[in-house]
């Protein structure tokens, strides 16, 4: 693949990002700054459109003829007061006064009835539809706004959602993500848990730096990474609607991790539509042209947004999404299985 975009060196840079490689300016949460010239293009995957009409071959199972990669990133399993003032809000001006004592009355009955525990409402939901979908944790204690959890604490939903055949991967912290020690610290603390190897990766607040995210990730021993897309809007990073292997232009070699990129992410989404059905289009738009080049669209959506009832309009989005690309025949399913396929040479 890497050979045939290099026979292109518009499509190579940018499927490479090697603008990011020395930014001239970082955001407030030190990520590379997007400004108008490099969101020109985030509707078009131009690399996997120019990788397709040259001959690249993509096949799932059973026949399908694109993918869904679902993915929810664990802030949050308690809610924060921030939360629970806005959701009981809600409930008092829809006089919906049973949700409102759950809302805001669920400490006095214990932390096992926090509406944010509700990995099993969205394994339930995704179930209805054929799907699977991945959860990544964090396993850190250091935290830019609050203190999160201890996944030691909630390891019965951990387990259960292995038991289900979804996804536990790590969420990895704020200040470590380009720290390999501190990585390494997190996936071991997760595996322990849960009694196995993690094989996915999605750093918070989606903190990345090109081309050394990649390579940290790997020698941490993490097979698929999907932090990599935009944390202010949706699209396509570098042209790419297919998995792929990352290439460091400082080396000249090929990185050992899949990136499986993201496409939508539901806070950046909403944050530039202007109401549910400019939100709906935007994602169709994005979901009709990745499936036109047989691809994979990566989706996240926070757990927390399925416990709170202020939300309900990226809750609906979310049930119009899966009900749209299963009636498409799309394959809907975790970071993991996306790997483990891709893997194998599809």
């Amino acid at each position: 693949m890497h050979e045939l975009l290099k026979q292109n060196q518009d499509i190579w840079g940018l499927f490479t990002r090697k603008e990011e490689y020395s930014p001239r300016k970082l955001d407030e949460r030190g990520r590379f700054f997007f400004d108008g010239k490099n969101l020109v293009n985030t509707s078009d995957p131009e690399a996997s459109r120019y990788l397709i009409n040259r001959g690249m071959q993509v096949e799932f199972p059973e026949n399908k003829t694109f993918a869904v990669c679902l993915t929810h990133d664990v802030d949050d399993v308690y809610p924060p007061l921030s939360h629970s003032l806005l959701s009981s809000v809600h409930c008092l001006k829809n006089l919906d006064f049973r949700d409102f004592t759950a809302q805001l009355l669920w400490k006095l009955r214990g932390k096992e009835y926090s509406p944010y525990l509700n990995l099993s409402k969205i394994m339930d939901l995704e179930a209805g539809y054929g799907a699977k979908s991945s959860f990544y944790f964090i396993a850190t204690e250091a935290d830019p706004i609050r203190f999160r959890y201890d996944i030691e604490d909630i390891e019965s939903h951990l387990k259960e959602v292995l038991d289900r055949g979804w996804e536990v991967g790590l969420h990895g912290g704020y200040y470590s993500y380009n720290n390999l020690e501190a990585l390494k610290k997190e996936k071991k603390r997760l595996e322990t848990v849960l009694g196995k190897a993690v094989q996915g990766f999605r750093n918070h607040y989606l903190r990345f730096k090109t081309p050394d995210s990649w390579e940290i990730l790997a020698d941490a021993g993490f097979r698929y990474d999907s932090t990599f897309g935009y944390h202010d809007c949706a699209g396509f990073r570098n042209g790419m609607c297919h998995p792929f292997k990352p290439y460091n232009l400082n080396t000249g070699k090929e990185i050992d991790i899949l990136e499986i990129p993201l496409i939508v992410m539901d806070v950046a989404l909403f944050a530039e539509s202007k109401s549910f059905g400019e939100a709906w289009e935007r994602t169709k738009k994005l979901i009709d042209i990745t499936a036109s080049l047989n691809g994979v669209i990566t989706l996240l959506w926070h757990n927390f947004v399925f416990g709170c009832n202020f939300r309900d309009d990226w809750v609906r989005l979310y049930e119009k999404v899966l009900q749209y690309c299963s009636e498409r025949g799309a394959w809907m399913t975790s970071g993991e299985e996306i790997y483990r396929w891709w893997g194998d040479g599809a």
